[in-house]
């Protein structure tokens, strides 16, 4: 298990590959953000997309998808999160894309109201299979601090 005691500032780590799918760019789209560039290739063809992309917000699903895959084989006390910052789309995700992650350790703070949890800033990058950033933004995790024996 990795507790706050373990994360050292400058770490970094790379993580997942998630084959970004047209039915799930659909079904994704569909439900939560049904602009015509998500929906269509026909539509899409008339914006800068070019062709139908991924929903932002569907790619940061993806993104979570992967992370919490890394987190379970990796063992973190994660105790979630309080938010993001600085959260940028840098270019369009399309089905037939693979993704994956890479992020660094920024900071890490222990909590001086919480004594059984810290904080820890990252910085997450997402890039498709041309080794292209496709998202970016700082993230702010609590974990669980080493149980005192």
């Amino acid at each position: 298990m990795h507790y706050f005691e373990d994360i050292e500032v400058g770490t970094r780590a790379s993580f997942g590959n998630y084959q970004v799918t047209r039915e799930e760019v659909l079904d994704f789209a569909e439900r939560y953000d049904p602009q015509p560039f998500h929906l269509s290739d026909e539509e899409a063809a008339k914006t800068h997309f070019g062709r139908m992309s991924a929903s932002g917000w569907h790619t940061c699903a993806m993104m979570m998808a992967m992370m919490v895959a890394y987190m379970k084989q990796d063992g973190h006390a994660s105790l979630g999160s309080p938010g993001i910052d600085e959260l940028r789309w840098l270019k369009p995700v399309y089905p037939g894309d693979t993704l994956r992650c890479e992020t660094e350790v920024m900071e890490k703070t222990a909590s001086r109201s919480r004594p059984e949890m810290g904080s820890f800033r990252n910085k997450m990058t997402v890039f498709n299979q041309h080794d292209v950033p496709v998202l970016t933004f700082l993230s702010i995790g609590l974990i669980k601090r080493r149980p005192v024996e």
